[in-house]
């Protein structure tokens, strides 16, 4: 039984910390800069909501509205026991960067060192004894005024690369520092029973008391993002063969579209804690983010984290708006489109048993799977969305509706389940089989300082027509055309157009469909509305009229 016990503990998956920084590293994206109160919004849904391990927040000495959101975050972080889940990026800069930290009401600093020898010589212009001294200064100073330290190894990719020998000697006379300073209420633990459970030993941010050791993580970052995952496994075996007790954090850049496969690299190699941002955002390329890195660490490592997954969605739409930084929409797990599918087979499969699904099932995320409708879609697809509307369809119909969208689809539209039943609708209630008026061909010109010209010819109770005109917009030109071929041919009076709308079908989507009500004035005094739907505008609008002139000849 024994054996058995300790073979089970053996198996239990990893707890993996995940340290957010959008509110520090992802601020640095070009032309995102967070207002505090903004910054607070997204500290809270982090916290709160997505329940994060830790949050970055800012880095100090860097302007009075960093420290005032600083100071906001702090004082709710305080409120729900988890000020220590908030960290601020420090200088080796003697007093400068604690005090600012103190002072903002924070009580974990990630202090910024330099990680490879060509940074330490060639930027601070100092031998790395001289750095390490400075650094530990820094450490002694900050615990002596009740404030955790973690360090930052910046550049640690190059250093492992170039001077692996100076990374050591840092680590070498850092590691092994005393602390002043208890590990305090929030600090996060990670036994495996208590996973990401927020600890409540004694109070943050008290004065000189002591125990353990002075640096909480030392922090590996991939500065230049220029590791791939087999480098990533061979410098933290290294590390962590020299430095088994201590907490190594791994921090991520996208250059080479390597950051989620690094953090996974890391995670596998022992890292106890990854950095991550919402949307991926960060400087130049960005760094690893939060959503991609949490499904791949649960699905394919079997990691346990602290992460709320039903809230990814709310909080990438929180910093998106925030941001001003479009998701793609083929972003895994919170893109648009990444719970879509289009073709017909995958519908089939999926009405077959669910053929065309894996893991990352959408209600995981608070999502719903949909089936977009374009030229590939065929009848599966739009029979599935016509069962979840409630429409039942004869074959005949489901053709007709079936070959709508794909003509939509050759033009490059995709219909989504909102649209579906107006299409449905204008395909029923027009058949254009039965049709006495037909419009067999048409071209409409528009030139800078021309009147727009319309080509028009018609077929009218089997003979065919051409007419031109000019108008003051494409469409006026296309019906003047008509206009003249009703006076010239037929001599009747064409109906007279008293108002045009145009609209966005309610709840469709903008980019597939318009609508055009018109409406017309009869010979007779009658008033007839007729309406066109279209991707197009002007075709839109010549649907609705080819309508009411089959309405006239009835």
């Amino acid at each position: 039984m024994k054996s058995t016990q300790k073979t089970d503990e053996h198996r239990l998956p990893p707890f993996v910390e995940i340290m957010d920084s959008t509110l520090r590293d992802g601020e640095q994206t070009s032309g995102v800069s967070f207002l505090p109160h903004e910054k607070l919004m997204i500290a809270r849904m982090l916290l709160r909501d997505l329940n994060v391990d830790r949050i970055e927040v800012a880095s100090a000495r860097v302007s009075d509205g960093e420290k005032e959101a600083v100071k906001m975050i702090c004082r709710y972080a305080r409120q729900i026991d988890r000020l220590q889940s908030v960290e601020v990026l420090g200088f080796v800069d003697g007093h400068t960067s604690v005090d600012w930290i103190v002072d903002a009401g924070a009580c974990t600093m990630n202090l910024l060192c330099k990680g490879s020898l060509r940074h330490c010589r060639e930027q601070l212009h100092k031998t790395p004894e001289e750095h390490i001294a400075d650094i530990i200064s820094v450490v002694e100073y900050a615990n002596s005024k009740g404030v955790g330290v973690n360090i930052y190894l910046e550049d640690w990719s190059s250093g492992m690369k170039d001077s692996p020998e100076y990374v050591y000697q840092l680590m070498d006379s850092l590691q092994t520092l005393p602390q002043s300073l208890p590990a305090g209420r929030g600090e996060t633990t990670t036994t495996p029973d208590n996973m990401g459970v927020q600890g409540n030993d004694s109070p943050p941010c008290r004065e000189g008391q002591g125990g353990g050791s002075a640096i909480r993580r030392f922090m590996l970052p991939d500065t230049l993002g220029i590791m791939n995952p087999l480098q990533v496994i061979e410098y933290f075996r290294k590390m962590l063969k020299r430095y088994p007790q201590v907490h190594f954090d791994y921090h991520a850049h996208n250059d080479y579209d390597l950051a989620v496969s690094n953090s996974l690299a890391a995670a596998l190699s022992g890292a106890k804690g990854l950095h991550v941002t919402v949307n991926g955002l960060g400087e130049r390329c960005g760094n690893a983010p939060l959503s991609s890195v949490q499904v791949i660490l649960k699905d394919q490592f079997n990691a346990k984290t602290s992460i709320n997954e039903e809230k990814l969605m709310d909080v990438s739409r929180l910093v998106e708006s925030y941001s001003g930084i479009a998701i793609a929409p083929n972003q895994p797990i919170i893109g648009d489109n990444v719970f879509t599918q289009v073709a017909g087979v995958h519908a089939d499969g999926d009405q077959k048993g669910g053929l065309y699904h894996n893991p990352l099932v959408p209600e995981r995320f608070g999502r719903k799977r949909e089936y977009a409708m374009g030229k590939t879609s065929g009848r599966a697809n739009i029979a599935r969305n016509l069962k979840e509307l409630g429409l039942e369809l004869t074959p005949e119909q489901t053709q007709r509706v079936t070959k709508r969208i794909t003509e939509l689809g050759d033009r490059k539209e995709v219909v989504t389940q909102d649209d579906l039943p107006f299409i449905v609708s204008d395909v029923l209630k027009h058949d254009v089989s039965e049709d006495k008026v037909k419009l067999v061909s048409y071209q409409v010109s528009l030139a800078y300082g021309l009147k727009p010209l319309a080509n028009v010819k018609v077929e009218i109770n089997g003979q065919q027509y051409e007419g031109h005109s000019s108008g003051d917009g494409q469409y006026d030109a296309f019906v003047k055309a008509l206009r003249k071929i009703y006076k010239e041919y037929l001599d009747r009076t064409f109906p007279l157009l008293q108002n045009y709308a145009v609209t966005i079908p309610p709840g469709g989507r903008t980019d597939a469909l318009v609508q055009t009500v018109i409406t017309w004035q009869m010979p007779d005094g009658k008033v007839l509305r007729t309406r066109g739907l279209d991707a197009d505008q002007t075709e839109a609008a010549i649907k609705a009229t080819i309508k009411m002139l089959n309405i006239v000849e009835k």
